[in-house]
């Protein structure tokens, strides 16, 4: 066969994968959007769920969500970029760095039914906390540890060796290289993947129902005092997020409206996750503009 009649097909064929995944992708986004932006309103956004009655909203699982968001990435990030750094910069190759990477890549690929569960032994029910916006934080921190590792591992590792051969020449320390010279080209692609990887712990559901548990106290607006029961931001409270509100509204919701309220929390999650992409873009891009001038 002709080689550009093959050149051809195989671009027609992958273009055709391509726009089928596209249309897949658009077609579930906007039947999300489509059902669930005509709920989007912002009572829907600040007020407390009901029980029974229609009208609720999601402000608790809201603010939840973020929180424990924050929470999961202050344990991820030290942890994620000491391992990244140390697979990096100090593994030597051998059995030992073989079986690390080898425990990473298991523990990033383990369901997070697995994690949830994991988390119910040791955060709620070895410690004694119970259901807990801090169990749920450390559960999701197992579960995203991997990830971090991987991304500041890579970034660490694009950087040309040159730059730190030229560090050494200059008579600087392997650390103070790592600290003044690797981590600065590295912080893009870093911050990067930090997103990214915030929009995956955003949306996850199956690890919290078993840690942070499956509802929201009444909280006390006006007090932020983090070792009081009603203040939100108490962390040894339970905290259902917005996507357990979305699998217990559908599977145990006794609301009139219930199928708007999933509709309208589904859109919310969506619209943060793709938020959290876009942002990781377009921060990601200014960063690395920003060190370039530098450079310049």
């Amino acid at each position: 066969m002709n080689p550009k009649v093959t050149d051809k097909m195989a671009t027609g064929v992958f273009s055709g994968f391509a726009v089928l995944i596209i249309a897949v992708l658009g077609g579930l986004l906007g039947y999300i959007i489509y059902h669930g932006l005509p709920q989007l309103t912002l009572d829907f956004l600040t007020s407390r769920p009901s029980s029974f009655q229609a009208g609720g909203g999601v402000g608790p699982q809201l603010f939840n969500s973020f929180y424990i968001l924050f929470l999961t990435m202050i344990f991820t990030v030290p942890l994620g970029l000491g391992g990244g750094i140390y697979m990096a910069e100090y593994a030597k190759p051998g059995r030992i760095t073989e079986f690390v990477r080898s425990c990473i890549e298991v523990l990033a690929s383990l369901p997070s039914i697995v994690i949830g569960l994991f988390g119910l032994l040791v955060f709620v029910n070895m410690t004694g906390w119970g259901y807990t916006l801090l169990g749920g934080a450390l559960a999701l921190t197992v579960f995203n540890i991997p990830v971090m590792v991987r991304v500041c591992e890579d970034a660490i590792r694009s950087i040309p060796r040159d730059q730190k051969e030229a560090s050494y020449a200059l008579g600087i320390t392997h650390i103070e290289t790592i600290r003044t010279v690797l981590l600065p080209a590295a912080l893009p692609s870093i911050i990067t993947g930090g997103i990214l990887a915030s929009g995956r712990v955003f949306g996850e559901a199956a690890a919290l129902l078993y840690t942070a548990g499956l509802t929201t106290p009444r909280l006390s607006w006006g007090n932020w005092n983090p070792f009081d029961e009603s203040s939100p931001l108490n962390i040894f409270r339970p905290a259902e997020t917005l996507a357990v509100h979305i699998w217990n509204s559908n599977a145990n919701g006794l609301m009139p409206d219930v199928r708007d309220i999933a509709d309208g929390a589904s859109a919310v999650l969506v619209l943060s996750v793709l938020l959290f992409n876009l942002l990781a873009r377009v921060f990601g891009s200014y960063v690395h503009n920003k060190m370039t001038a530098g450079k310049k």
